[in-house]
């Protein structure tokens, strides 16, 4: 039976799904009774010495439960859970109030949702994903001590799926994070997730970063089909994530978040041990133009295309070795356009289907490689800006050519 991959972007969980857990479900066997749990001597025996390996073991158990301990009271106080209030879809199935033979209704019908966000100042700027709060009429910020506080949007990035939002509470309850370099996280480091999965408040799991560099699509915010851009430098984790976690930090053993908990692919709406967070450098970038001006502006080229791989390269006559960013299509009145790049014209058949062949194959931008379309994305966010002139190595037909360009501003409608 062949099972279909599920991506959830949205891990934002409607508050009705939380209304399932009662208050017996979650108490554990000291609170059931209540008569205060009193520890038993044990029989004095004597037991053999543990053989050194063993001890070091223990040891070495104690250090790490000791790291987790340390990590979890220095971070958790910063992670805040973000209670948000949204006007329900225009298209929404709902039909009014019970027992109404009109089928209208007597007040406009609300959705409420749950999703998680971290302390970045002292100012009551709080980080979370723009998923999180689009559309929420009403944001409300709690922190681990209880403390709850409306807050308001100070900017949206569509494109990298972040936001910032504003709390006014006293300057003792904003503890900022701090930010490692996502550019120096390895695979097989360990790495730790705190948020708010299904409401549950300073919930904190454990795993690995399991891949580097991958992409996450985001979905145009004008209901257009399909994806219209892809983040990039994608922190790839089997640290359980579940819907609420969003907008929570990823942290490496030092305490230190080196991304944004944004997304999770799975068969069902629950973790199955692949997770996604936006590096803590894309973070840093596109959060410190939010706070200052509200918005940011992502460079753009005004291409679409793909990864060169084997075969594309065999049907375009190329050495099947030959990596690169193969552009499909170019935009119309678009940088790529008027630099004069080309996309594909023609057709060729591969593995039984046909696929768009012949365009330029971008190999390098400033003399930095691209060996795949992710590497173009990740070299334009981290390495140019809107308004910057570049150099592209192009192969065109075959042959080498450099191509001069200069960087626009992301337009809204292709992003959001």
């Amino acid at each position: 039976m062949k099972i279909s991959k599920k991506f959830a972007i949205l891990l934002i969980v409607p508050i009705m799904l939380l209304s399932g857990f009662s208050g017996a479900a979650l108490v554990s066997h000291d609170q059931a009774s209540s008569t205060p749990a009193v520890a038993q001597a044990a029989p004095a025996v004597s037991s053999p010495s543990l053989p050194a390996s063993s001890a070091g073991s223990l040891s070495d158990l104690g250090a790490t439960q000791n790291l987790f301990e340390s990590i979890y009271t220095q971070v958790n106080p910063s992670v805040v859970n973000v209670h948000v209030v949204e006007s329900a879809p225009q298209n929404s199935s709902f039909q009014g109030v019970p027992g109404n033979p009109f089928g209208f209704s007597q007040q406009q019908p609300t959705q409420q949702a749950l999703g998680s966000g971290f302390v970045w100042d002292k100012q009551g700027d709080i980080v979370t994903n723009n998923h999180v709060v689009a559309g929420a009429s009403q944001i409300e910020v709690a922190f681990s001590d209880g403390t709850s506080v409306p807050a308001t949007v100070v900017g949206t990035d569509p494109n990298s799926d972040l936001a910032v939002i504003k709390v006014k509470v006293n300057a003792s309850l904003l503890k900022p994070v701090t930010l490692a370099d996502s550019s120096t996280v390895k695979v097989g480091e360990i790495d730790i997730a705190i948020g708010n999965p299904y409401g549950l408040a300073g919930t904190m799991t454990q795993g690995i970063v399991s891949a580097m560099g991958r992409s996450l699509p985001v979905k145009s915010q004008s209901g257009a089909p399909g994806p219209t851009y892809s983040i990039p430098d994608i922190i790839q984790t089997d640290a359980a994530i579940n819907p609420g976690n969003s907008g929570g930090v990823l942290l490496d053993s030092n305490g230190h978040v080196i991304g944004v908990t944004a997304a999770i692919q799975s068969p069902v709406d629950a973790n199955a041990g692949i997770g996604f967070a936006i590096p803590s450098n894309i973070v840093k970038t596109v959060v410190t133009s939010l706070v200052q001006t509200g918005q940011y502006q992502h460079p753009w080229i005004g291409i679409s295309g793909t990864s060169l791989t084997y075969d594309l390269a065999q049907a375009m006559n190329l050495d099947p070795q030959q990596k690169g960013a193969l552009i499909v299509d170019v935009a119309s009145n678009g940088p790529a356009a008027k630099a004069g790049l080309r996309g594909s014209s023609q057709q060729a058949t591969i593995n039984g289907q046909q696929v768009p062949v012949g365009g330029d194959v971008i190999t390098a931008i400033n003399g930095k490689a691209v060996k795949s379309f992710e590497d173009l994305a990740s070299i334009l966010f981290n390495s140019t800006q809107a308004g910057q002139s570049i150099t592209l190595t192009i192969l065109r037909n075959g042959q080498t050519k450099s191509v001069s360009l200069t960087l626009g501003v992301l337009p809204k409608q292709l992003g959001g």
